[in-house]
């Protein structure tokens, strides 16, 4: 019996490095289609990717997919892959629902986008207030849009300029939130690139579940909005502590500040994510990802208090080219997708079934911890899992972002791809959707459990 009192130390630096070597090798070996398909689309493509965000891959060069079906991937190489990370939320639907892809393919072949509501939307806006409590919805193409049109809006309304997000935290690519903390000051954050201006000008960062800097950071009274996930997601999982999201209520409303929770993440908490399931009352919700089943989608929701507030204001232009929405946005096809994901496939059922899954898989990336005894943890949210390598979970982001190394995290993915299982690329994130099977999750565990033992042989 490992004596898990004591852990062990982190592995050798030599191990690690030494094991992403041949795994590199090995990877090179079996996805040759993939680098061929990198090289020639370096010539056309930025990065030779269509995103960038694909060029993080721990293989030296990205895999190419072929198709994806259910919670499986396969690459253009023939590989077959268990699907953990399923699009980073944005397939947690399971890869093409077959409700979804019906549905998809009956409204493309009646209108796209015509920049006119569809007969869908009514349907959409009642599913959103249902599931979140909040009784108004707007449609975005993304969170990072809904989020950023949040934020103009609360500025609008509380005629301040400034607002607050937690250290190390991600509300997708809008410009004040890639701040944190460096001795006490708010910097941009490491690789931001092209800040329009100092963030400090923009920003207020404290760290997530310490109440003290809250309250000192909103007694300026120059903070329009606290834009917070319910638990930190994008930096490894922080979990809030007790009576956490009750003092954040109570010190904005305080200080006439208000509260926008973004749900793109933590929707994996359950049904009406983590709102719902543990009575938050926002003035603002935010989601996006996987609500449209794979189809770009994004919305936020308002309290009718503040939709009131907020036309209110007569000089503010919500039907042109005042800073909210988007030509494409609440397009045909992107609502009639998020209809039939909401009420057909992220139903109240699913989580009853990928939670459980995600329970298992949580046990057994535990047990391979405890038989090893490394210094890590696993924590769970929902039906989201994530690893990190500390022996205690972070209490907040500067916690999880010391605990952070790329060696270690890039050789566990690379392992695990080659040997037919697909965890984020970044970070240690691994999601269950309705189609996860079991027998995936049984995957994960050996192929992490023989990881482990390879690293401390």
């Amino acid at each position: 019996m490992v004596d898990t009192t004591h852990p062990k130390a982190s592995p050798p630096r030599e191990r690690i490095l030494a094991l992403t070597e041949r795994e590199r090798d090995s990877f090179a070996r079996t996805h040759q289609r993939s680098r061929e398909l990198y090289e020639k689309a370096g010539d056309s493509l930025f990065g030779g990717v269509p995103m960038s965000w694909m060029m993080k891959w721990a293989g030296g060069f990205p895999v190419f997919a072929a198709r994806a079906e259910d919670s499986t991937v396969f690459d253009v190489d023939g590989n077959e892959y268990a699907d953990f990370c399923l699009g980073d939320t944005g397939a947690m639907t399971g890869h093409a629902p077959p409700a979804v892809a019906a549905t998809a393919a009956e409204q493309s072949a009646r209108a796209i986008t015509t920049m006119m509501p569809s007969p869908d939307a009514p349907a959409v806006g009642e599913a959103l207030a249902e599931r979140f409590g909040l009784p108004l919805w707007q449609v975005t193409l993304s969170a990072t849009d809904a989020n950023r049109f949040a934020i103009r809006m609360a500025r609008q309304i509380t005629g301040r300029p400034r607002i607050l997000v937690f250290n190390w935290c991600y509300h997708g690519t809008v410009d004040e939130t890639f701040a944190v903390l460096r001795e006490g000051r708010v910097v941009a954050r490491p690789g931001n690139v092209g800040p329009p201006v100092q963030p400090e000008h923009t920003t207020r960062v404290v760290e997530f579940n310490d109440l003290a800097a809250l309250e000192e950071a909103l007694a300026h009274e120059d903070v329009a909005c606290v834009l917070a996930e319910p638990a930190m997601t994008n930096i490894g999982i922080v979990l809030p502590e007790p009576g956490f999201h009750d003092d954040l209520r109570d010190l904005t409303r305080r200080h006439g500040t208000l509260l926008i929770i973004d749900e793109t993440h933590t929707m994996s908490t359950g049904y009406g994510g983590y709102t719902r399931e543990h009575g938050l009352d926002p003035d603002i919700l935010t989601v996006g990802k996987t609500i449209g089943g794979g189809v770009p989608a994004g919305a936020f929701g308002l309290t009718r208090q503040v939709a009131e507030r907020a036309l209110a204001q007569e000089d503010a232009d919500y039907v042109d080219v005042g800073g909210v929405g988007g030509t494409l946005a609440g397009n045909a096809l992107s609502v009639a997708a998020m209809r039939t994901a909401l009420t057909e496939v992220l139903t109240a059922e699913a989580f009853q079934r990928t939670i459980p899954l995600a329970e298992r898989f949580e046990r057994g990336v535990k047990g391979a911890i405890e038989e090893k005894g490394a210094p890590w943890n696993v924590t769970r949210l929902g039906c989201r899992v994530e690893y990190s390598f500390s022996p205690e979970p972070p209490r907040n982001g500067g916690e999880a972002a010391a605990s952070h190394d790329d060696e270690l995290e890039t050789l566990l993915h690379l392992y695990a791809l080659n040997r037919g299982v697909l965890i984020t690329p970044f970070h240690n994130m691994a999601l269950m959707a309705p189609t996860t099977t079991e027998a995936q999750v049984n995957r994960h565990t050996a192929v992490f459990s023989k990881a482990l033992e390879d690293l401390y042989q």
